[in-house]
């Protein structure tokens, strides 16, 4: 009971910053400049670090039963901050596929993320509950979990770029059953009134796609954070930063997301690493502190060999030209 302030407090925080950025940052429709996401990105980035700073000042405080240090609190906190905004990532090769194939126009992109980011953090809250329910009543779950992870990372690393067909999503047929869909975007509207009839908009049907996708991220990303600790405090605050920075990283990343060649196969690494990490715990715990030097290795070299990659290739094409 001592923590439910916490909690609540946490909470609070977020859907006052969340009311903030839509109720008068973007209360206009407009289409985010790559200056306005930067700042942003740098606030969330900021706000995250100084909630960090705060569990290392504060956590033999706030959670005084907690079998963890302070200092122990905070770098837990960042290690899973950065495997979930590596992973997230991930999630803008998508977005940027699905706009494109929906031609979604600039001016309503950010409306499908902010509402698209507020059903993730809902999905993430009942998932990371129930998988700490179920660690508790059955740890030996945790071997699942990362046999999960090394099979997920290696077939990330072996898995090339698809094509996607939005169109087949079960989420969408299954909705196409029950409402009617209007054939063009009405603004930066949801739903429509057209002949007397409801009808939502092809806005709306992107908003299920980007929620669906999200979704098969998080059974990527959610059971990797329990490898670094088991404390649903620490990884549901570290999940709800790293998600709350995705919108303004997209609209930073999305028109240079194609050159982060080797990204994915860092990601890869990381998830398979992670997923040996929980297999091995029973024999041997690896510190949290040299899992974070090793995940912060792999996407530092994953990022330089994808710059490097990107600048001989225009070496090449400048010499051709």
């Amino acid at each position: 009971m001592d923590t439910i302030w916490l909690w609540v407090s946490f909470n609070g925080f977020v859907l006052a910053m969340l009311a903030l950025d839509l109720g008068v940052f973007h209360r206009h429709t407009h289409a985010v400049s790559v200056k306005e996401a930067t700042i942003w990105s740098v606030v969330w980035v900021a706000l995250s670090l100084c909630f960090n700073l705060g569990l290392y000042f504060f956590w033999d405080t706030i959670s005084p039963a907690s079998e963890y240090s302070n200092s122990e609190a905070a770098l837990a906190f960042f290690t899973g901050y950065l495997i979930e905004k590596s992973l997230s990532v991930d999630n803008i090769f998508v977005f940027v596929l699905i706009f494109t194939y929906f031609a979604v126009p600039a001016l309503y992109q950010h409306r499908v993320l902010f509402w698209g980011i507020i059903g993730a953090l809902v999905m993430r809250g009942i998932l990371i509950a129930v998988g700490a329910a179920l660690l508790h009543e059955f740890h030996w779950i945790i071997y699942i979990f990362g046999g999960f992870l090394i099979f997920t990372g290696i077939r990330m690393a072996f898995h090339r770029d698809e094509e996607i067909h939005p169109e087949d999503n079960p989420l969408v047929k299954l909705f196409r059953r029950f409402m009617r869909v209007s054939p063009k975007y009405a603004d930066d509207k949801f739903f429509v009134r057209q002949g007397g009839l409801l009808m939502a908009t092809p806005l709306f049907l992107v908003l299920l796609i980007v929620e669906s996708t999200d979704l098969v991220f998080a059974l990527d990303s959610i059971p990797a954070i329990f490898a670094v600790t088991e404390d649903p405090f620490i990884i549901y605050t570290s999940n709800v930063f790293a998600i709350l920075g995705l919108r303004s990283l997209y609209f930073v990343l999305a028109g240079v997301i194609d050159k982060f060649h080797y990204l994915k196969l860092g990601l890869s690494v990381v998830l398979t690493f992670v997923g040996i990490k929980m297999v091995i715990a029973e024999f041997y715990k690896i510190p949290i502190g040299v899992s974070l030097g090793v995940i912060a290795a792999i996407l530092t070299i994953s990022i330089l060999a994808s710059l490097l990659h990107t600048q001989r290739l225009n070496q090449q094409s400048t010499l051709t030209d």
